[in-house]
């Protein structure tokens, strides 16, 4: 709920008039930094805690603090707390509700402490709790891949380069360079999650405290790694959020590379896969219809958040030290990211395991597209033909499949001893497309033996996560 009528400001001493009614719903946060509550109370009771630690509170102060804090978050919890635009942001919110709650201790938690180094804190407590869910939802995905991967180590699928049909690969491979993208994109965020761990509280308003207070516990007592040195900086530095902002563009980039081959795939001209019912919609008019919705939506998410990776530097970019308004505006890009990409995430986690491979179809596809030219290639070099005259050769021979419009399996033995006569009949061994994807049995090759293994590699990664 939200209300707008407007009591005292908590700042507003120096104060002789009233705020604009407009200027004031102008510069509110409340309607989208609410969701920072558990992270400003957390916080709160981390201060508090800290405060009677070093004497600043009593312990009976503390105490009261603390339960007047646990009950606000309970009731924003069950939706009984009336947020109020006046009170500008959800810092305010909670503690004139506080006050209101527990009296004149009340007023005292605001000790040692300004908006500046709290919400610099609040945002880190959320982002890294963000993270951790983003984790956590990567290695599900990235199971999803691996389970497939091991399921399809043996599909034929022809791999493309300029979206031509270049080499036949494992299906199951495929599905590993997927992996080994979400992977990177899984090690970015833990990195940038130790440059998020750093506590900013305690920086005050731009130079630190008067008030003797204890950092390093403020930091246990809220699982931060280290404090951030420099109180100017601590408030003022948002790269963590725009350090977050770019690991998520890429892993939205590597969600839109995905999207587009299953949008590909699922198409009648390729028709490798079967998309399930529930990730797809129909048409209004045409009943025939099957559409990609969800892997085309989330590419087209993608933009939406490089945007907010623009929006965030941009945002930055001129500001001079220390905090200003100005990083108001980096909450709405920030949490937007965050929606985006775990919506996403459980899009393609619910997707990938009811994913129908068509394996005939895709060994068609590969056998139609002179896929094991390379392999033919390979043949007339192991029979002593420098590479570059067997690359001329299969190119004739190519040719010629392509004037009678059949494939390379489809020449005869004659055909292949009139452009070479050191071929022999186990040429069409080699022209096999199995033989192609088993002959590539090296750590990285796409033959079945290895998928397998690189499946098994992946476990063991994702056994540490």
């Amino acid at each position: 709920m939200s209300d707008s009528s407007p009591p005292e400001k908590l700042w507003g001493g120096r104060f002789t008039g009233p705020t604009d009614a407009f200027v004031e719903a102008f510069t509110a946060s409340v309607a989208f930094d609410q969701r920072l509550y558990a992270q400003d109370i957390r916080g709160s009771i981390a201060h508090a805690t800290m405060l009677a630690a070093v004497g600043i509170l009593t312990g009976e102060e503390r105490d009261r603090i603390v339960a007047g804090l646990t009950a606000i978050e309970a009731d924003i919890d069950a939706g009984r707390f009336t947020w109020s635009i006046a009170r500008e942001d959800v810092h305010m919110n909670v503690e004139a509700a506080l006050v209101e709650r527990i009296g004149e201790v009340g007023k005292k938690l605001h000790t040692a402490r300004s908006r500046n180094d709290q919400v610099a804190t609040d945002i880190r407590l959320y982002l890294r709790d963000q993270i951790d869910g983003i984790l956590a939802q990567l290695v599900r995905l990235e199971t999803a891949l691996v389970e497939l991967a091991e399921r399809e180590a043996e599909t034929v699928l022809p791999g493309f380069t300029h979206l031509q049909a270049a080499q036949p690969v494992s299906f199951g491979h495929h599905m590993l360079a997927w992996f080994e993208m979400l992977e990177r994109d899984r090690e970015r965020l833990r990195d940038c999650r130790k440059r998020v761990n750093v506590l900013p509280l305690g920086a005050g308003a731009l130079a630190g405290t008067t008030f003797p207070i204890d950092r390093e516990l403020t930091a246990r007592l809220l699982d931060f790694d280290g404090v951030a040195d420099n109180s100017l900086d601590a408030v003022s530095d948002r790269d963590f959020a725009i350090e977050f902002a770019a690991c998520a563009s890429l892993l939205m980039v590597h969600f839109s590379r995905m999207a587009e081959e299953l949008v590909l795939w699922n198409s009648q001209q390729f028709a490798f896969v079967d998309l399930d019912d529930a990730f797809c919609t129909g048409s209004s008019m045409m009943p025939q219809k099957k559409n990609p919705d969800v892997p085309e939506l989330v590419r087209g998410k993608s933009g939406r958040v490089v945007g907010h990776l623009m929006s965030l530097i941009v945002l930055m970019k001129s500001q001079p030290l220390a905090y200003n308004k100005d990083n108001q505006e980096d909450k709405e890009p920030l949490f937007d990211t965050v929606d985006t990409v775990r919506d996403c995430l459980k899009a393609f986690g619910d997707l990938v395991p009811t994913l129908k491979v068509r394996r005939e179809r895709m060994r068609q596809a590969a056998r139609a597209g002179f896929t094991t030219a390379t392999d033919f290639a390979d043949y007339l070099v192991r029979r002593g033909i420098p590479f570059r005259d067997a690359h001329a050769v299969v190119g004739q021979a190519v040719k010629l499949a392509v004037e009678r419009g059949c494939d390379l399996q489809d020449l005869t033995l004659a055909d292949y001893q009139a452009l070479a006569p050191q071929i022999d009949n186990e040429v069409f061994a080699a022209l096999d497309v199995g033989a192609s994807l088993n002959a590539r049995n090296h750590r990285g090759g796409t033959a079945p033996a290895q998928v397998r293994a690189a499946a098994a590699r992946a476990r063991t990664r994702l056994a540490s996560a």
